[in-house]
């Protein structure tokens, strides 16, 4: 592991739950800090959407008292390998609780829900401009797959 990637300071207790409505706030504020701006009204309307898809699930971490990070996933079925795939659609730890090993627990927590919803793989993607996520992600043993080739639809 990377000395850059090993945590840098305790991490007091997480707590690792599915979100709810009341955590639209701090969804909002994490969406914020991934780069995708994000009201609170939107980020409830996110959260009751994914709450609402048995394919989906969002996690919110809280440390210390507050939401401090979160992760998104996403079950589909993929046609290749006739299995279900879990996609991380988002992955966001505030600046203040980074280096302190949250990242890998939403990361552990991801795969423990993935391993028990029978998907056969976790993948996740990354703009390509975030290399120290990149780095990250290596660090925790993820390898690089395939290239990602988008098309707008729309202003999403």
């Amino acid at each position: 592991m990377s000395s850059h990637f090993a945590p840098r300071g305790p991490l007091p207790d997480a707590d690792l739950r599915s979100a709810s409505l009341g955590d639209a706030d701090d969804v909002a504020a994490l969406l914020c800090e991934l780069g995708y701006p994000c009201e609170v009204a939107e980020a409830a309307e996110r959260i009751a959407t994914i709450t609402d898809n048995d394919h989906q699930a969002l996690v919110v971490a809280r440390c210390d008292g507050r939401v401090c990070g979160l992760v998104a996933l996403d079950f589909m079925y993929y046609l290749p390998l006739g299995t279900t795939t879990c996609r991380i659609t988002a992955l966001v730890v505030t600046s203040q609780a980074q280096g302190r090993g949250l990242g890998r627990q939403l990361l552990r927590d991801a795969e423990r829900r993935a391993r028990a919803a029978g998907a056969a793989r976790l993948e996740l993607s990354s703009g390509s401009q975030r290399t120290d996520a990149h780095a990250f992600y290596r660090a925790c043993g993820y390898g690089d797959g395939t290239v990602r080739f988008i098309k707008r639809l729309g202003a999403a």
